[in-house]
């Protein structure tokens, strides 16, 4: 496997990752009309981190981290290093000591569809990981890959220089062409729950306030009382192997 290192790759606007930074994943996932997600299976090795930054991606071959180290190179200040692999990986890829080379360039995490150890160390280090897998086996360093160039994962394509967005719920991509666009509609949406979580606060309920009542009657869901209910399961012809489970044993 032969490869290519991309130097320099367009970037997501500055201010608008640091406007991104103050977002959760679900709400811009939503403002976006619900698009970028990355699935469920990328999950942080640490609670109460969210980081937003420009992705620096990596295409390994599994097993083998060599383009790892050259990726380190092409790493700097509000970067994201994000790693795939050619084909499956649960190997621990990246560890301890990545992160100490990498924190030292201003890269605020990592998020790899493979494997990582190390993980108590790189918790007490402060360096913030999402990963597919977490695996003690070491890798080896002897096969080609690329660097910054598109790559896909979670059935979503990550450019270098898009925006990546992690925190306790999953893993986002935002383009960098609208990076500014997510900014705005993430404060929209922001500005919308605020509103709506003043109104449950109040007592109003989610069926009123999202319209939902005409929903269920649409659907055609009725109320019943219990003892309209009981009676109605009652009157149903049944076998007589079966019996009521309102009246069950005890009642």
């Amino acid at each position: 496997m032969s490869g290519l290192i991309v130097t320099n790759p367009p970037k997501a606007a500055e201010k608008d990752v640091e406007a991104l930074s103050v977002y959760g994943v679900a709400t811009v996932h939503e403002a976006l009309g619900r698009t970028g997600l990355l699935g469920s299976d990328l999950r942080p090795i640490q609670q109460g981190v969210r980081v937003a930054g420009t992705a620096v991606t990596v295409l390994s071959w599994p097993g083998d981290n060599l383009m790892i180290h050259a990726a380190v190179e092409q790493c700097g200040e509000g970067d994201i290093l994000f790693v795939t692999t050619t084909s499956p990986s649960t190997d621990g890829m990246f560890g301890e000591l990545f992160a100490t080379a990498l924190r030292r360039r201003g890269v605020r995490g990592l998020v790899t569809g493979a494997g990582v150890r190390d993980t108590e160390e790189l918790r007490a280090m402060g360096f913030p990981v999402w990963a597919a897998a977490v695996s003690a086996q070491g890798t080896v360093k002897a096969t080609g890959g690329s660097v910054n160039v598109p790559v896909v994962l979670g059935g979503q394509s990550v450019r270098p220089g898009d925006v990546i967005l992690a925190d306790d719920d999953g893993v986002m991509v935002v383009p960098r062409e609208r990076s500014a666009e997510a900014v705005d509609a993430s404060a929209a949406r922001t500005a919308k729950e605020e509103a709506t979580r003043a109104a449950f606060t109040e007592g109003q309920l989610g069926l009123d306030r999202y319209g939902l009542r005409e929903t269920l009657v649409r659907l055609g869901v009725r109320y019943q009382s219990y003892e309209e209910y009981r009676r109605e399961r009652q009157e149903r012809p049944e076998g007589p192997e079966r019996r009521n489970p309102w009246d069950g044993a005890g009642t």
